[in-house]
């Protein structure tokens, strides 16, 4: 679905499956963000297809993070001339606890190979400026992605509406979440695409679901 120019939300609704929303970032840009899992793929592709959108026009997949939900499927474009891209904090957890959650979920860790670290601070993607935020809590090495041009903010498991993402996995702190949603609040955001749930927009909607974040969920993370 067109959420704005260049902006297609992919929203997973389906309550008897486990799976993450995905993002394509179109124009220069040509990005997914958090394609899911393999066994869901065909059914991401087969919405962006009508929306116009072919595997082919993916150059980029961002990671928020390396959970089995998010991230599987990543390795179905090892192959394609797609840039793969995660946090190197979020590559270590992988490579040490990370990967066994797989395995939960009845998985085997996939063998993905990452073509971009993506560091804190100030990315560009085709023409387009973005921010990538370490927002660790969830997992050690979460990111959220920032797009200032359209104030828009994928945060992947760091914050939902009205909930936050779960620290109790490996890897999970609270107080390193608290802290994470305390600076994402701080952004300019208009549309707030979670991992997990509905999409906030409006920039008065999007700060009041931080805030009752911060005052009614905060005293239950610990």
């Amino acid at each position: 679905m067109k959420l704005l120019d260049d902006i297609y939300v992919y929203e997973w609704t389906d309550p008897l499956d486990n799976n993450c929303n995905s993002y394509y970032i179109g124009g220069s840009v040509q990005a997914i963000v958090d394609p899911g899992l393999k066994r869901n793929f065909p059914d991401l592709l087969g919405q962006m297809e009508e929306d116009g959108i072919g595997i082919d026009d993916v150059k980029y997949v961002i990671n928020t993070h390396s959970h089995p939900d998010h991230y599987e499927a990543s390795e179905l474009f090892n192959d394609s001339d797609a840039e793969i891209g995660m946090n190197d904090k979020e590559m270590e957890y992988f490579d040490s606890v990370g990967a066994e959650m797989f395995g939960w979920f009845g998985l085997n860790a996939p063998n993905i190979k990452i073509d971009i670290i993506l560091k804190e601070g100030s990315i560009t993607l085709g023409d387009e400026t973005f921010e990538i935020l370490l927002t660790p809590g969830h997992s050690p090495g979460s990111i959220s992605l920032y797009w200032p041009d359209k104030k828009a903010l994928f945060s992947g498991d760091v914050i939902f509406d009205n909930n936050v993402g779960r620290t109790d996995f490996p890897g999970g702190s609270a107080e390193l979440l608290k802290e994470s949603i305390r600076t994402l609040s701080k952004l300019d955001v208009d549309y707030l695409l979670p991992g997990h749930m509905g999409i906030i927009g409006g920039n008065d909607n999007v700060k009041q679901n931080f805030q009752s974040v911060i005052n009614n969920v905060f005293p239950y993370i610990y």
